[in-house]
């Protein structure tokens, strides 16, 4: 019902531009967006040394070392990058708007918006949404590349493959429509990370107690409902062939 509501009010604003919140917008892309890159970027940056180290361990057992660029390029553009964002995303962003619509319901401000003939789902869902929506595919292409760094430093310092060797086994040894599977990915989750944080909010109490748990609610389920999305799209493309 919520993401039918999302849909409706995002159409009337393509239908009537003057209503749509650009200012809203431009704010939540900045909290969603440009604040999550350092966290981000660091996580990916971490995994993908995690991933050469351990990937090195294993695969000079066989004397097959070269391999673990292929491993990290597939693991992070396919898998990882993407959805390691999108669980730090949900955890920070989903609680957020959660808080933040929520201390709005507690003090009765959307029904004072209401009163003043404010539509709080255009005013409070739309740009929060639409907002995650441009901004997680492109914490994914930061989380990508920071992996993508990550691993290489890990592969120079531990097998001394050379940055040069690296990015030549990337290029000859990894296609593009890995990275394609990993980004159908962002918008999905995207959608859902922000239903379920504006949802969560919309349903809190008139007292603290059920913030807190409202809160808690919507980072469990975001985080499940990404794992959930992202174990069915694997699924998929497994049967398609992709």
């Amino acid at each position: 019902g919520f993401l039918g509501l999302f849909l409706a009010r995002l159409g009337r604003s393509l239908f009537h531009p003057t209503e749509f919140r650009l200012t809203a917008l431009v704010h939540h892309c900045q909290e969603v967006g440009v604040k999550a890159v350092p966290i981000v970027a660091l996580m990916a940056f971490l995994i993908g040394v995690v991933l050469a180290f351990q990937g090195s361990t294993q695969l000079r057992q066989f004397g097959a070392e070269v391999f673990v660029v292929d491993l990290i390029a597939v693991s992070i553009l396919r898998e990882l990058g993407i959805l390691l964002t999108a669980i730090i995303v949900a955890g920070r962003t989903a609680s957020a708007f959660t808080a933040a619509i929520g201390s709005m319901k507690m003090r009765e401000e959307i029904d004072a918006m209401r009163t003043l003939g404010i539509d709080p789902a255009a005013a409070l869902i739309v740009p929060r949404v639409l907002a995650l929506l441009l901004m997680l595919p492109i914490l994914g292409m930061i989380a990508n590349a920071a992996g993508l760094l990550g691993g290489g430093l890990m592969s120079w310092v531990e097998l001394g493959i050379s940055p040069a060797m690296f990015q030549s086994r990337l290029i000859e040894g990894t296609d593009v429509s890995h990275l394609m599977v990993g980004m159908i990915k962002a918008p999905f989750f995207a959608i859902v990370i922000g239903i379920v944080g504006c949802h969560a909010g919309m349903q809190v109490g008139n007292n603290a107690e059920s913030l807190g748990q409202k809160t808690s609610a919507a980072v469990v389920t975001a985080i499940f409902s990404v794992i959930v999305i992202d174990a069915l799209f694997s699924i998929f493309f497994a049967e398609v062939g992709i």
